[in-house]
């Protein structure tokens, strides 16, 4: 029996979350791995040199490649250090497939009409992006619909309260401050390591204010209240859209009384994956390299595997 393709996401992430999940895409079998190396970069850069060759793709985990607004994208000099290990194996780091499956999930929401309010009333549904640059493709999404919206990129990324309500303000502030914010070390800018268990509950006027919570699971989660009986309705009624959610990540949404968890990555094993595994999957299965796939051979490869958003109703 011919060998299963090795993909592996070497994450900065808590070594807590790691898996490894056999599955079938396409009549092809896929081992997926996930390694956290908890924040250390030495560790995530000798991981990628030992996987160069053997693993059909490497992701990266827990860091982005690349942040994109409007049209123009931004290197972030750590990510690029790590990929640099690798010098035949590709590396991916979710961006490309964001770009596609993320807009076509949003879509699809609306297009079923569950991009509402949580109260039931008519006004526009309430969405909050807690990183737009790390996900473009869902901010402008989201845009389309016309749905009243935040971004958090100020928020969660620069932890300064400041919302940001319309994306051509993201723009500008991509094009002034991307160049710098991608020279910092990124543990300055995204929980890395242990620090993704940690609680600080910035931003709760806008988790209180959406009625819909999109984007990275790591802003989300580590800006959620403990469950406990003074809050157990505190996100009743609303959706989270993200991925890369585990069982403890759901039992803890359930617990805070969460309507709707979509994710926009299929559900293996109680784990939705990060996009940077799923975009390693569509790499090998494409036969090129990540460089050469466009956005059609993405749509083409996800309608090839019926892709479809996994919606759970997490309540009664």
């Amino acid at each position: 029996m011919d060998q299963p393709i090795h993909i592996v996401s070497v994450s900065l992430g808590s070594s807590r979350r790691d898996k490894t999940i056999e599955t079938e895409f396409l009549g092809r079998r896929f081992l997926i791995q996930r390694l956290g190396t908890d924040g250390d970069f030495q560790r995530a850069a000798q991981m990628i040199s030992d996987l160069d060759g053997q693993a059909a793709a490497i992701g990266l985990g827990g860091i982005d490649l690349y942040l994109i607004a409007g049209g123009r994208r931004w290197t972030v000099r750590d990510a690029a250090r790590l990929a640099a290990h690798a010098h035949t194996t590709p590396v991916v780091d979710g961006s490309g497939l964001k770009n596609t499956l993320e807009r076509e999930t949003v879509r699809y929401l609306h297009r079923e009409g569950l991009l509402r309010p949580a109260d039931g009333s008519g006004r526009k549904p309430r969405v909050l992006v807690v990183s737009a640059v790390d996900r473009f493709g869902l901010a402008e999404a989201v845009t389309e619909t016309g749905a009243d919206t935040c971004f958090g990129d100020v928020i969660f990324a620069l932890k300064i309260p400041l919302p940001v309500r319309k994306l051509g303000s993201i723009r500008v502030l991509a094009r002034t401050l991307l160049p710098l914010i991608c020279r910092l070390p990124f543990k300055l800018i995204y929980p890395t390591g242990q620090h993704q268990h940690e609680v600080h509950s910035r931003g709760n006027r806008w988790f209180q204010w959406a009625d819909v919570i999109a984007g990275d699971f790591h802003f989300i989660g580590s800006n959620l209240p403990q469950p406990g009986p003074d809050n157990t309705d505190l996100l009743a009624g609303k959706m989270v859209l993200t991925n890369t959610t585990t069982e403890e990540d759901v039992a803890k949404l359930k617990a805070l009384g969460l309507t709707t968890l979509v994710t926009t990555t299929p559900r293996m094993e109680g784990r939705s994956p990060g996009t940077n595994v799923m975009e390693g999957v569509l790499v090998a299965l494409s036969g090129k390299r990540p460089e050469e796939l466009t956005e059609q051979d993405y749509l083409d490869l996800l309608a090839k595997l019926a892709w479809h958003p996994d919606v759970a109703r997490l309540q009664e």
